[in-house]
């Protein structure tokens, strides 16, 4: 069954709904809910609810893995932190991490049994590695101490997405980022320029896709019009992702979500094996077929973005993979060809309609753990609120995103007036202004930013985003497939399995697509992943599907 758009889904949530949404959060497997804190007391407010502004009863300093972006690096004299001690009363002692190590280090944190309390950047999923040895919080059991978070979870109606997260004792331990709504944003960007000059006019569906590079083959019979970016490590990563979920699959960067190549087929409601999916095959054979017609560069699934992107804007191809921040920074501040303009499309539509498919549906976004030695300490209840205020609270949300009202930005979000400040930039906004929003205050940070209102979020986007974003917004939702956690045991072995599938089937996706294998050879490509034990990895998944159904309804 379809979901209404965003708009309209928003719209038709109910308060009864809400409640009972509200009552659920609270719940978990454990824990007190009566809101009231049992012990760690120290620093907490005894009236803190949603509107209240947390603010410690005494000075506290919270451990936190940070994040170094090397688009702006991490500086311990950025005003955000000065700001949030002044609000709060709360500081950090951060360890710092180079964004190339991040993942890598946080692991070596967590199994030492050394990480901070705050463990931010964890996207959903990353968190499954670390629940048998206990070192991560079951943070469903604690969350009637954050009121913010729970009455988002209720009015925007998020326990279907939330129930993703849960393991095989029914808890979560993610705090994930929370959207109101869907947000797409990866798609293709085109040469507008020259779909003016061939009178092409900007394509729908996939099918205008391939018709508008067959024109543009024609025209420049010595470029390929797709030259993409984005392949490493995940060969066609987000060009195979937006077209796999037009057909009702998974590939790319969503192959493997969220159960290492198992898709939740609807229709039957079974898990079936992702890349055996008639599908998948029909995907391929759309790729195959444009490859056939010179349309796509051999290098496409392979090279890196450096060599894709110089490609583009030295005009040797048309059409590339982006998203909104790259559009400005690699590709329209990168053209070098006078006259030369450059634009988002609309993720094209596909076989399965106007439709923002499973694997695109989510409204949870990257979160943060919470280090189980957190529980032991004096100030856990100060901790829990305060990072149901910072990650979670209006205030909290617009302050880790735009800053200090008169600072950094003025007027209202709600009310429709927001604006950067005229000397402050961000992500194609003033770009002429000197103060960087990131950079030299150290706002909008991936580690803090993220999650929101549609309001705030419709604040950070230029007026050419946002038509982007209502033409997506008017798309149908489909509904997110339901929880299959598996038990520690079981994460390993379909880990084990699902890596050796995921190289074979990403492989073998590129021997189909550039024509070095023949679609003919279809049945015994199933019958080398059957030989991999595909049917073993799907059996477990299913397996676990029935056993949470049963325990959990």
């Amino acid at each position: 069954m379809y979901q209404s758009s965003r708009r309209q889904f928003l719209a038709g949530a109910g308060a009864g709904a809400g409640a009972a949404a509200l009552a659920i959060a609270g719940c978990g497997g454990g824990g007190s809910n009566s809101g009231q804190p049992s012990s760690g007391q120290t620093g907490y407010m005894k009236n803190y609810g949603v509107g209240t502004q947390f603010k410690a009863t005494e000075p506290l300093t919270f451990s936190i893995l940070m994040l170094s972006n090397p688009a702006y690096p991490y500086n311990a004299k950025w005003p955000f932190f000065t700001d949030l001690r002044n609000m709060t009363n709360v500081s950090f002692n951060s360890t710092a991490v180079p964004y190339a190590d991040y993942n890598t280090k946080r692991s070596v944190l967590i199994n030492a049994g050394d990480a901070p309390m705050i463990i931010p950047k964890t996207y959903p999923g990353e968190e499954d590695e670390y629940v048998a040895g206990g070192a991560i919080l079951p943070v469903s059991d604690y969350v009637h101490l954050m009121p913010n978070f729970q009455n988002k979870v209720a009015m925007w109606n998020l326990q279907g997405d939330l129930d993703q997260l849960r393991q095989a004792d029914g808890k979560y331990y993610l705090l994930p980022g929370l959207h109101q709504g869907v947000w797409t944003d990866y798609t293709l960007a085109v040469r507008t320029d020259i779909l003016a000059k061939l009178s092409i006019p900007t394509p729908q569906t996939w099918t205008d896709v391939q018709n508008m590079m067959m024109t543009m083959k024609r025209a420049y019979p010595a470029s390929y019009p797709l030259s993409d970016r984005w392949n490493q490590p995940t060969p066609g990563g987000s060009l195979l992702n937006i077209l796999a979920m037009a057909y009702g699959t998974a590939a790319g960067w969503g192959y493997q979500s969220p159960n290492q190549g198992a898709y939740w087929d609807a229709s039957s409601r079974q898990w079936v094996a992702t890349g055996a999916m008639p599908q998948y095959k029909a995907m391929l054979q759309f790729l195959n077929t444009m490859y056939g017609q010179g349309l796509i560069d051999p290098e496409s699934f392979t090279q890196a973005d450096t060599t894709a992107i110089q490609k583009f804007v030295t005009g040797k191809s048309f059409v590339i993979s982006t998203n909104a921040q790259t559009l400005i920074n690699d590709l329209r501040d990168g053209l070098k060809i006078p006259g030369a303009t450059v634009a988002k499309i609309p993720v094209p539509i596909g076989p399965l309609g106007p439709v923002i498919a499973e694997n695109g549906a989510s409204r949870l976004e990257n979160g943060l753990m919470v280090s189980s030695k957190a529980l032991n300490s004096p100030n856990f209840t100060a901790l829990m609120q305060f990072i149901d205020w910072l990650w979670y609270s209006d205030a909290g949300e617009l302050f880790c995103k735009w800053g200090v009202e008169g600072v950094t930005y003025d007027g209202s979000v709600t009310n429709g007036t927001f604006r950067l400040a005229p000397d402050v930039t961000f992500a194609g906004i003033n770009p002429s202004a000197h103060e960087n929003l990131q950079v030299t205050f150290g706002f909008f940070n991936g580690v803090f930013a993220y999650g929101g209102s549609t309001a705030l979020l419709d604040t950070q986007f230029t007026p050419e985003e946002l038509l982007f974003q209502r033409v997506m917004d008017a798309r149908r939702i489909m509904p997110l497939p339901p929880p299959a956690p598996l038990s520690s045991q079981a994460e390993q072995q379909v880990t084990l399995w699902g890596t050796t599938l995921m190289g074979y089937v990403q492989q073998q996706t590129l021997q189909f697509i550039l024509n070095k294998r023949p679609l003919s050879q279809w049945d015994a490509y199933v019958g080398e992943l059957n030989a991999k034990n595909q049917g073993q990895l799907v059996s477990t998944v299913q397996s676990a599907y029935d056993a949470y159904a049963k325990k959990f309804g």
